[in-house]
């Protein structure tokens, strides 16, 4: 299907333009524009967004994944408790679960102690968790299919201590 073609070259490099993802492809570049608006539009491309390496650019913040237990809200599941947890800028994403744990969060901070800090205070707190598991991210090798590497040593990234 040409549709989900289109959206697997844009998931992989959003800079493609809709001439090139025509040329790609073998469509016309007005039909590409158009699917690609039509994407827009009913939010199936739900934004875009550069993935940047931040080690390299001398930033030594951290993520982590955090996991949590709740007590679903009466009648709304954990709809409710997955948008709380969404408003804080600190979260870069939140996933409901299967297994042991109901929500994965993942989180950035500028330090370990920021992270911890933000669990403590703002996560443990709410009245519907039972409980948090908090897990630092030392070294990426890959994040969003792309592969971090250290290209100026020609070598993989060292630890992250």
């Amino acid at each position: 299907m040409l549709n989900n073609a289109i959206l697997e070259l844009l998931e992989n490099d959003a800079k493609m333009s809709a001439e090139q993802i025509a040329s790609s492809l073998g469509m016309k570049v007005e039909d590409v524009s158009a699917a690609i608006e039509e994407f827009e539009d009913k939010d199936i491309i739900a934004g875009y967004k550069t993935l940047i390496d931040w080690e390299k650019v001398g930033d030594d913040g951290v993520t982590a994944l955090i996991e949590i237990k709740v007590v679903p809200q009466h009648g709304l599941g954990f709809e409710r408790i997955a948008e709380r947890m969404s408003q804080y800028s600190e979260v870069e994403s939140v996933y409901l679960m299967s297994g042991a744990y109901d929500i994965a969060v993942t989180v950035s901070g500028k330090s370990l102690r920021e992270v911890a800090c933000f669990v403590s205070e703002k996560i443990a707190p709410l009245e519907y968790v039972t409980s948090t598991a908090t897990h630092f991210v030392l070294k990426k090798f890959k994040d969003k299919g792309v592969m971090y590497t250290n290209t100026q040593k020609g070598q993989e990234r060292g630890c992250a201590f």
